[in-house]
């Protein structure tokens, strides 16, 4: 009598028949295109990504491309995507590679997670689907599939489960079709075994999977435990000539590093120092935007100021309103700009 299939074979055959096969960065052996949307994926859906990504290759076709941009280019391509640390990254990462990889990508994982921005997880996605090398991948949609097949106990965030977790990749690995294996289980984790509502009776694991045996897909994996969210408040001037926006552009590390939003401060006090002849103001909506380990409310106030208007400091500059859509700006500090161009500048 035969022995039932294995996770990795189950994996593979469901792959084969039933996975994502048509997206823009597969059919490809091209690292740098492999890269770019391991990169554009890590915490952001597919659907989300695939326009950025087609828009940001027909920028920077190349590594050599994107080396010689600079960050503000390279942010601008980038802007709307969020957690901009990754575009930072990939810049960084590409300059490296023109000046001490002779322009051609690592071929390694090992080498690979020495580059700016990538960890060994993505380290081993991009070696694997580009250079076919063997090794085991852990993101948040694999340790999804993994806690729920195989019923880990314990929040993957905690350095002992995700020891048991790496291990258990590492273990399960196929020796032959690393790709398909790979793909396969990212594409579980994103169609089927959604945190979620998952659809177990169409899972390749069914009669395998422990949380599905046991009724506990809502319990697995383990939630983060809960901890308060410290809240944030600032006030941003919106300095306003009649036809552009005064913006700062963000020192290169930290919060929105690289990019260009609103100055920080109350108009009163940021007026003189800049250098703006300051009219009338108003409080405009308060914005609240999420982020990693932060809450921030932002309280914008419309500042009128004299045209032509103009400014002391070189990290400011005057950006048309009609030229927001193409400014590497936050996100809610776009939502503000937006806002307001929709109200034609009152």
């Amino acid at each position: 009598m035969s022995s039932p299939p294995t996770f990795a074979a189950r994996l593979i055959a469901w792959q084969e028949a039933h996975g994502r096969h048509d997206l823009p960065w597969q059919q490809t052996r091209d690292p740098y295109r492999i890269w770019l949307s391991e990169i554009m994926l890590q915490q952001t859906q597919v659907a989300t990504v695939i326009p950025y990504y087609l828009r940001f290759l027909e920028r920077f076709p190349d590594i050599a491309a994107l080396a010689a941009a600079t960050q503000a280019e390279v942010l601008e391509y980038w802007a709307g995507l969020g957690y901009y640390a990754r575009g930072r990254n990939l810049h960084a990462a590409a300059q490296l590679i023109a000046s001490e990889h002779g322009g051609r990508f690592p071929a390694t994982a090992e080498q690979i997670a020495e580059l700016p921005g990538i960890g060994r997880s993505t380290a081993a996605a991009i070696a694997g689907f580009a250079f076919g090398a063997r090794g085991a991948i852990l993101d948040g949609n694999v340790k999804r599939v993994l806690t729920r097949v195989f019923g880990i106990e314990g929040f993957p965030g905690r350095p002992a489960v995700e020891r048991e977790l790496w291990a258990l990749a590492e273990s399960l690995l196929p020796a032959e079709k690393i790709e398909i294996y790979t793909q396969g289980i990212m594409d579980l984790g994103a169609t089927l075994c959604t945190r979620s509502r998952p659809n177990c009776g169409e899972c390749p694991m069914r009669g395998l999977c422990v949380a599905e045996q046991e009724g506990r897909q809502a319990e697995l994996p383990t939630a983060k435990p809960a901890r308060q969210i410290p809240e944030k408040q600032t006030t941003v001037c919106v300095f306003f000539d009649g036809k552009r926006v005064l913006l700062e552009r963000r020192p290169p590390s930290g919060i929105w590093g690289g990019m260009l939003a609103l100055p920080e401060g109350l108009p009163e006090q940021l007026a003189p120092s800049l250098g703006v002849c300051l009219g009338s103001t108003r409080a405009l909506a308060e914005l609240r935007h999420t982020f990693t380990h932060f809450r921030l409310t932002l309280t914008p106030v419309l500042c009128r100021v004299a045209a032509p208007a103009a400014c002391n400091e070189a990290n400011m500059e005057w950006v048309a309103l009609t030229r927001i859509d193409d400014a590497a700006l936050p996100t809610p500090i776009r939502k503000i700009l937006a806002s307001l161009a929709r109200a034609g500048g009152d």
